[in-house]
C-alpha cells in the first residue's frame, strides 16, 4: 500500500502562435520532442502505452489521447517517491490567433511543487515557443 503524501495542483493557461496539431506533435512526436527539449524522448501515441521524456527523467503512461484537442498522461520524475504518479492534463483549443493550452497536473508531491511548477514553464513553454519561432 502506498503511504499518504502531501500534494499540489499546477494549473498553468498559455497561449501559442501554432496550431493544436502543431502543439500536440510537439509534445508527443519523440523526434519533435527531444528537438525542444534538447534531450533524448520515448513518446508512444498508444493509449496505456510508457514513454520517457528529458532523457528518462520523466517518466509515464498514456491515460487518454484525443488527436490535437487532449493528452491526459501519469507523470513522475525519478526524484520522486518509489512507484508515485502524478497526473497531467494537456487541452488545446484553437483561438484566433493560434491555440490556448489549459494545462494542469494534479498530485504533485507537495515538496516538489515550485520546481515543477516553474519547470513547466521553463522546460516546456518557453522551449516551444522558441522551437516555433525557429521553424517559422
Amino acid at each position: 500500500m502506498q503511504k499518504k503524501i502531501k500534494t499540489k495542483t499546477v494549473k498553468q493557461v498559455v497561449t501559442f502562435k501554432a496550431t493544436p496539431y502543431e502543439l500536440y506533435e510537439m509534445i508527443m512526436d519523440s523526434k519533435k520532442h527531444a528537438g525542444f527539449s534538447g534531450n533524448p524522448a520515448k513518446m508512444s501515441r498508444k493509449v496505456g502505452a510508457t514513454f520517457a521524456a528529458y532523457g528518462g527523467w520523466i517518466k509515464g503512461k498514456n491515460l487518454k489521447l484525443i488527436p490535437n484537442r487532449l493528452i491526459v498522461q501519469s507523470w513522475r520524475g525519478t526524484d520522486w517517491p518509489k512507484n508515485y504518479y502524478s497526473k497531467v492534463m494537456f487541452l488545446f483549443t484553437k483561438t484566433k490567433s493560434g491555440t490556448r493550452l489549459t494545462f494542469s497536473q494534479t498530485g504533485v508531491p507537495a515538496e516538489k511543487y515550485i520546481h515543477i511548477n516553474k519547470g513547466w514553464g521553463a522546460q516546456y513553454w518557453a522551449k516551444i515557443k522558441k522551437k516555433l519561432k525557429k521553424t517559422a
